[in-house]
């Protein structure tokens, strides 16, 4: 069922590099699902215990309360972690990615 020349898994499977990719990509990804967890966690306390602050105006008068920044900035940090995670998949994580393939197809 495999095509014809292309890496075997278990040669894959055994390279230590292969090991570190592992590793390395589900270390960043459960510390970014963590940090991300804790800052949405952080913002619904705010919102449970402390909605006078969210309610109140940024400006005197004004009608845009600092609840709508705090969510703006949520959705705005969950951006930017994704971004950094694209970035680190699309420099290291691929280039590793290559090395094992090569490694595996020798």
């Amino acid at each position: 069922m495999s095509e014809q020349g292309a890496p075997h898994w278990r040669r894959i499977a055994d390279n230590p590099k292969y090991r570190a990719l592992v590793k390395e990509r589900s270390r960043l990804g459960w510390t970014l699902a963590t940090v991300m967890f804790a800052f949405y966690v952080a913002y619904l306390l705010l919102i449970a215990f402390d909605k006078a602050l969210l309610a109140k105006p940024i400006f005197a008068g004004g009608v845009t309360s600092w609840g709508i920044p705090a969510g703006f900035g949520l959705i705005v940090f969950a951006i930017l972690i994704v971004a950094f995670y694209v970035a680190r998949a699309n420099s290291r994580f691929d280039r590793l990615t290559r090395e094992i393939l090569e490694d595996a197809a020798q």
